[in-house]
Parts: C-alpha cells; structure tokens; sequence
C-alpha cells in the first residue's frame, strides 16, 4: 500500500510527467490456416508395355526341371529351358497399351482466420519513445 501510495504521489507532485506522456495502444493480429484432410480417389491412364519377358522366364525354368528329371538326354534340362521359354512367350497374354490405376489420395480444405496475437502500447515520455508489448 505505501508504494502505491508513494507512485500517486510522485505522479501528483510531478506535473510535468503527466503533460508530456502520450501514448497508443495497438493490437496485433495473426493469420491461422486451418487444414482438414480427405480423401478422393484419383484415377489415370498409363502406357504399359506388354513385355513377355517374365512369362518367357518362367517357361524357361519350369522346362528346365522337367527336361533335367525325364528321360536320359544330355543337356535335357538346356533343351527343356529353351523349348519352356518359347511355350511361355507363345502363351503370354501380355499386351501393350493403356492401363487405368487408380489410388485414394489426401488432400485438405484450408480456410485461414485472424486471430488475437499481442498489444503493443507506445508512449513518449521525456522526449524518448518507448514501446512495450503486451497480451490482454
């Protein structure tokens, strides 16, 4: 109680204070993006080769095993793999051209608002500027 007292007194008792302090207050505001998320399937089309390459492959490799385990034939598991590659490339149903793929995405919805960020006083006292800042 005697400082407030005491800080009354001194603003009294110095008039000169009083009459060259001005100040103003203002506040300050910040933007705020709010993201909500959801998703939409997207579906496009893509060129796709039609490579018989694999199905030849495995063609290759399952003639390979029969041709090593039937008969008594030299290289029968080499005959086997060449004669299963060329069944397996024959048969593929491999095809070139456009395939459409599709996949679910997130995407988001912004909206942006203002919000109260801080204050900020300024006063001139004595001839020097001062700034102060602040929350309410």
């Amino acid at each position: 109680m005697k400082k407030t007292i005491l800080v009354a007194s001194l603003l009294m008792a110095t008039p000169s204070f009083a009459d060259s302090a001005s100040g103003t207050i203002t506040d300050h505001y910040k933007t705020v993006i709010d993201r909500k998320p959801y998703n939409v399937e997207v579906c496009y089309d893509k060129q796709v080769s039609g490579d018989k390459t694999a199905d030849a492959l495995k063609g290759a490799i399952i003639g390979g095993i029969i041709g090593n385990n039937v008969g008594d034939v030299d290289n029968g598991g080499a005959i086997g793999a060449i004669i299963g590659g060329m069944i397996g490339h024959n048969n593929s149903d491999a095809t070139g051209g456009t395939q459409r793929f599709c996949q679910i995405e997130t995407r988001y919805n912004e909206s942006s608002r203002e919000v109260y960020s801080h204050s900020t006083i300024t006063f001139i006292a004595d001839g020097k500027r001062y700034s102060l800042r602040f929350e309410k």
